[in-house]
């Protein structure tokens, strides 16, 4: 169990590190890996109709975000101490199964579909994205009954 966790650890830590990175760099402005605003939005957000990314400040949010996430396993596990008490900690991990593996979900509905219908988003969203959100949301949740035993 403790080479699973390790593993988890792992493809958690280096999974949204990326996305981490990826937002920090749309935060300073730069439109990687698309030649404008444009095609970077409809790259990475999908909603119809958007011509622009979401303000630097929203993308920065999200960049320090997925980096807690990305630390969260190595909180979990022990081996990053916080001072938190042990049931948020595994509070945290619910949570967060709970974030990945919806926004993993709503990727194959209808209704988020219609919501972000722009391409290649849609496209990159079925085959990247939504897998992506639902391993991890099964990461944090092999990690989080972990700590339940």
């Amino acid at each position: 169990i403790q080479d699973m966790s390790s593993a988890v650890s792992v493809f958690i830590l280096v999974s949204l590190v990326a996305v981490s990175g990826f937002h920090l760099v749309w935060a300073l402005g730069i439109t990687y890996p698309a030649a404008d605003q444009k095609s970077l939005a409809r790259t990475v957000t999908g909603f119809r109709g958007r011509d622009n990314m979401p303000p630097r400040a929203t993308s920065a949010f999200v960049a320090l975000a997925a980096l807690i996430c990305a630390l969260w396993p190595y909180v979990m596990t022990g081996k990053l101490f916080t001072g938190f008490p042990a049931w948020l900690i595994t509070l945290g991990g619910f949570t967060l199964t709970l974030i990945f593996g919806a926004r993993g979900i709503a990727g194959f509905t209808a209704w988020w579909r219609a919501l972000t219908p722009e391409q290649p988003f849609a496209r990159f969203d079925r085959a990247y994205y939504s897998p992506l959100c639902l391993a991890l949301g099964l990461s944090f949740f092999i990690l989080t009954i972990g700590r339940l035993s």
